[in-house]
């Protein structure tokens, strides 16, 4: 008989774990939605009482979740790694780029995959008792008790809280980072980083290498979200240090235990004796194990720098040591000490356990965890240097100057003036007073935390040189210095990035002739559509690249990427790879998005892997390549589509009249921005428009109703010609085959028949027939065009792990969808039973993670 694999065995232990009601329900559900009996699953769904909707929708959205850990405990057995370092360490031929790897992930929040701890926690069970099932047989002694527990995770999972009833804050969303760190980034990260330097030191390489740290948004991201001020910025960095500061203490105890060794049978250095002296730890049994007593020094000084810090650690008792450590390379030393002395002494077998690890995290986390950015919007700032020149009466219209006279009054106040403006004695606007609170915070926390807790600060809406000018100001007030970094992200400012970086170049503003520009790929796609953004910011890169090279300074890029096509995702893996030769050129840092967090490092494995190919990625991408087809002509060529795709876009979406009441009527936009989906606003101002909306809500309403209008619409009629050229590209150019690849899964994961049952919620749906089929026209060529430059027969034809994915996933998110339209008839109605809106909030998260993607 043969065996259930592992999606079969969770399926059967949450079906035999439902109570005999619901179970029936659920049952013809799968039944209908597997073998794709639409009309009577519609008939089923609409006979649910409002009194069974929210449970039934919680135990459709646990089928995605358990299929998800089932297929990641899948993609854990498989031993190939075509992303790993080996294979980027076979391309590379220069060994000294191998030195100035740059790789920054940076978490950010999102609005609908803030996931409970509790939630987490469970998940990991599951999925670690999951990942046994392959090495214990069924009529093992021990079977039955890991059945039982797997089964006992199932059911506490059944009755646990996926969501929370209440609006999330920025608390939560730190929260939710935090547990993220723990779980999985405090041993991949440094195991990682231990890997990368045994592949160095084999090449002759003898320092240690910090290949990957870690960068966040959460708790100083202020763009548009009210609710992040100081307490949240200096929350979110007291919790981190907290965590990484009991991380090194738990280390610390593993390795007094380890480091047993005597003074008997063991040489050791003169300088790790003299640290002995000041231990605290007088105990007679210690007098022949110094490396004891050093660790027990440093970790009472470490407990004191925790108490200097303001740090409330978990299970610690104070101590009276009065020692502290001003920063981490002050205690990195002290355990470089003890390796050195072990080392030095012929043992070095023994400092490559648990000494290396903490050396490493050290190395990797310092005494911040992870860096945090600060990101305003460029009218904030603009509007608080106006008031403050205005207060200091230096100039009261400084709004209404032209760019030119603007640079020359605040490049005279930047170099000739060192006084801050602001005086205590003056009154200030609430949005001033709280933003120059937040760069006084900022400053304390970076002169009590080391350099690196913040070390940028981000400029939503770059539009001029002015924009940068205006944070210099704000930072000169705090004292603070910050690297700039200007965020480009319409189409039109990413045309003029490089007009911007020259003159700034030339104003010689730039900080030790290093730029980084983040680039912005989520409004630049809903300003122009996919292809038409994909090349502006390819472009982008290139121009603003060889500007660095003709300006004798060095640029790097932050990639503002979303985790889905629409704002800029898909497999980062390729996308590092299809950037502009010469670009990444050792350097990356790009945003890991709060709804893929889980997917990509919710397990260690997935963790570690999806790590370690954003460094092979970086790797290649920074080694010779030779380009082997006419980079100009295919360049002209995507130039020329893009402009047909651009025009065929913004013809349906900022055009037509009638599309902004066709787009709050046909999909879940009005019901996302009611629920309590996160703690930003889902838009800038209070209008009922497309520019304003922000990206996440645009995309995300057009994933959760099956169309991904984002991510593909203008393609097929900019595509439809010479298709032998475009086939020649595909095979040849990385940037294009990315394109067609995403554009390809994105396709794969559309629901024509779904998506007719969103409009079905218009009343007046005759009014949308035009729109509608246009889009369907559209969909239908872009498939094809899709299909016909990749030589497939089929969608993911060639990516056959995503497609057996979507076939394992898909009954459930497909049933999701019609019990949301339903929900939402129900609610448009009138029906606002709590029940009805609990249960849209379900299969929102429900239809996101079984798309394993949302916004």
């Amino acid at each position: 008989m043969k065996r259930n694999n592992e999606i079969e065995i969770l399926v059967e232990i949450l079906m035999d774990s439902l109570n005999k009601d619901v179970k029936l329900d659920i049952d013809k559900i799968r039944k209908f939605a597997i073998n794709k009996e639409y009309d009577k699953l519609k008939d089923l769904i609409s006979n649910i009482p409002d009194s069974k909707v929210f449970e039934i929708s919680r135990v459709l959205s646990i089928f995605p979740l358990l299929i998800n850990i089932a297929e990641d405990v899948i993609e854990t057995n498989k031993k190939e790694n075509l992303t790993g370092l080996d294979n980027a360490f076979s391309n590379i031929s220069d060994i000294s780029k191998l030195e100035n790897i740059s790789v920054v992930p940076v978490l950010t929040a999102h609005p609908t995959q803030v996931q409970r701890k509790s939630v987490l926690d469970l998940i990991t069970k599951i999925y670690e008792s999951l990942k046994v099932y392959k090495y214990i047989k069924d009529d093992d002694i021990k079977y039955e008790s890991w059945y039982i527990n797997l089964k006992r995770s199932i059911n506490i999972l059944l009755l646990t809280d996926i969501l929370r009833d209440n609006k999330l804050i920025v608390e939560n969303e730190i929260s939710n980072i935090n547990s993220y760190y723990k779980a999985t980034f405090l041993e991949a990260l440094p195991e990682l980083t231990i890997k990368y330097n045994n592949k160095t030191k084999k090449l002759g390489i003898k320092k240690d290498l910090t290949p990957i740290t870690l960068g966040s948004w959460v708790g100083g991201d202020r763009d548009g979200n009210p609710y992040v001020n100081e307490k949240t910025l200096e929350h979110a960095v007291t919790s981190a240090a907290s965590l990484i500061f009991e991380e090194y203490i738990e280390k610390l105890d593993l390795l007094y235990r380890d480091l047993s060794m005597s003074t008997d049978l063991s040489k050791v250095d003169s300088k790790l004796l003299e640290l002995a002296q000041k231990s605290m730890d007088i105990s007679i049994h210690r007098r022949k194990e110094p490396y004891r007593k050093v660790v027990r020094y440093i970790k009472d000084k470490l407990i004191s720098t925790s108490k200097y810090l303001g740090l409330n650690l978990l299970n610690y008792e104070d101590n009276s040591f009065d020692e502290k450590y001003n920063n981490s390379t002050e205690f990195l030393e002290d355990l470089k000490l003890i390796e050195e002395s072990i080392i030095k002494n012929n043992n070095e077998i023994i400092a490559m356990g648990t000494l290396k690890s903490l050396i490493t995290e050290v190395e990797c986390f310092n005494f911040n965890l992870s860096t945090i950015d600060l990101r305003q919007d460029s009218s904030v700032h603009e509007k608080c240097v106006a008031e403050l020149l205005s207060s200091a009466n230096i100039n009261t219209n400084y709004i209404n100057l032209k760019e030119d006279e603007k640079c020359n009054l605040l490049l005279d106040l930047i170099n000739k003036d060192p006084r801050p403006l602001s005086s205590k004695r003056i009154k200030k606007s609430e949005l001033l007073d709280s933003e120059l609170k937040i760069y006084k915070k900022a400053k304390e926390l970076v002169d009590k935390f080391g350099e690196n807790v913040i070390k940028r600060n981000i400029i939503s809406h770059t539009e001029n040189v002015s924009d940068i000018l205006e944070v210099k100001i704000m930072l000169k007030e705090a004292n603070l210095d910050l690297e700039i970094v200007p965020l480009f992200e319409t189409i039109e400012d990413l045309e003029g990035a490089n007009n911007i970086i020259s003159k700034c170049i030339d104003l010689g503003i730039i900080k030790n002739n290093k730029q980084e520009i983040m680039l912005g790929y989520s409004d630049s796609n809903k300003d122009g559509g996919y292809l038409s953004s994909s090349y502006v910011l390819y472009k982008a890169q290139k121009n603003l690249t060889k500007l660095a090279g003709d300006k004798n300074i060095s640029i790097s890029f932050f990639h503002g990427r979303g985790g889905t096509v629409g704002r800029g995702g898909g497999p980062s893996y390729e996308a590092i790879l299809a950037q502009p030769y010469g670009s990444v050129n050792g350097s990356i840092r790009l945003t890991e998005q709060g709804e893929i967090i889980e997917a990509k490092y919710g397990n260690f494995t997935n963790c570690f892997k999806n790590l370690e190919a954003l460094v092979s990625a970086t790797l290649v991408a920074t080694s010779d390549r030779k380009i082997e087809y006419n980079e100009k002509e295919y360049e002209e060529i995507v130039k020329e589509l893009s402009t047909i795709s651009f025009n065929k876009y913004r013809s349906l979406i900022f055009d037509n009249k009638d599309f902004v009441n066709f787009f709050y009527d046909v999909t879940p936009i009005k019901e996302i921005t009611k629920l309590n989906l996160g703690s930003r606003p889902s838009s800038r101002k209070k209008t009922v428009d497309i520019e304003n909306l922000r990206a996440i809500p645009w995309v995300f309403s057009w994933t959760q109703s099956r169309i991904m209008l984002a991510g593909w619409y203008g393609l097929g009629t900019a595509l439809s010609n010479d298709i032998d050229k475009l086939k020649e590209m595909y095979k040849n150019w990385s940037f294009f085959k990315s394109l067609i690849s995403n554009v390809d899964m994105l396709l794969a994961k559309v629901d024509i028949e779904i998506f007719k049952e969103y409009i079905s919620l218009s009343t007046n749906y005759e009014k949308y027939d035009k729109i509608f089929s246009d889009i369907l026209a559209e969909y239908e060529l872009t498939k094809k065009v899709v299909l016909e430059i990749s030589g497939q027969k089929e969608l993911l034809e060639d990516n056959k792990q995503l497609k057996t994915s979507l076939a394992n996933r898909g009954p459930y998110f497909n049933a999701l969808n019609y019990l949301q339209v339903e929900l939402i008839r129900r609610l448009r109605n009138g029906d606002d039973n709590l029940d009805i809106i609990k249960s849209i909030h379900t299969t929102i998260n429900g239809i996101a993670t079984g798309l394993r993607n949302s916004g």
